[in-house]
């Protein structure tokens, strides 16, 4: 078998994304993705490795070049490096945190990342998303685990009306779908 028959493939191939002045939604770039569980000793020397601070609570994620850690609850963040290959990155961040508890999983292969964009982007997610998405309730730079039509997400707020979406592969079809349709209705409001 070749190997660009074992290439991964996107989830949303065939699937036609919205892209009007709206409401736009694209895939995300190819990033290594990591779940790090662990302490205080944990989060700032993984930090430090990745180039991108772990949060210590909810709210602005961490970010540095090409980098984002964003809090999933008290001992968890969800690691995201763009273009990065993470057999390497998963090496390296292990070997800083040897003799630390922790754990830190790839999970890079598990999950795709979505962009939504445009002035009706946080009313269409909101279509299937129960948070308040405000810029004063929900500001730039505010990440969250939450929920999108029952499909577990993490949404981060990167602009005024820009959003990126971490899903899982398996649910991406039906995100996609879901907010597609939700966007439908966006001309009119």
């Amino acid at each position: 078998m070749s190997d660009a028959a074992l290439a991964m493939r996107s989830p949303l191939q065939g699937l036609a994304l919205p892209a009007g002045p709206r409401f736009a939604l694209t895939e995300a770039p190819p990033a290594a993705r990591f779940i790090l569980r662990g302490g205080e000793g944990a989060r700032v020397a993984c930090g430090i490795a990745f180039g991108a601070e772990p949060p210590s609570r909810l709210g602005p994620a961490g970010e540095g070049v090409r980098r984002a850690a964003l809090w999933l609850g008290p001992d968890e963040w969800l690691m995201i490096a763009d273009g990065a290959d993470a057999a390497p990155l998963g090496e390296m961040l292990e070997s800083v945190l040897d003799g630390t508890a922790h754990s830190l999983v790839d999970v890079s292969h598990r999950q795709i990342g979505l962009i939504a964009t445009g002035p009706a982007a946080a009313r269409v997610l909101n279509a299937g998303c129960p948070l308040d998405l405000d810029p004063r309730a929900f500001p730039v730079g505010m990440a969250t685990r939450t929920l999108y039509d029952k499909a577990e997400i993490v949404l981060w707020r990167r602009g005024e009306s820009a959003f990126h979406v971490e899903v899982w592969r398996s649910f991406a079809p039906h995100v996609a779908g879901s907010l597609a349709e939700a966007a439908r209705g966006a001309a009119e409001w």
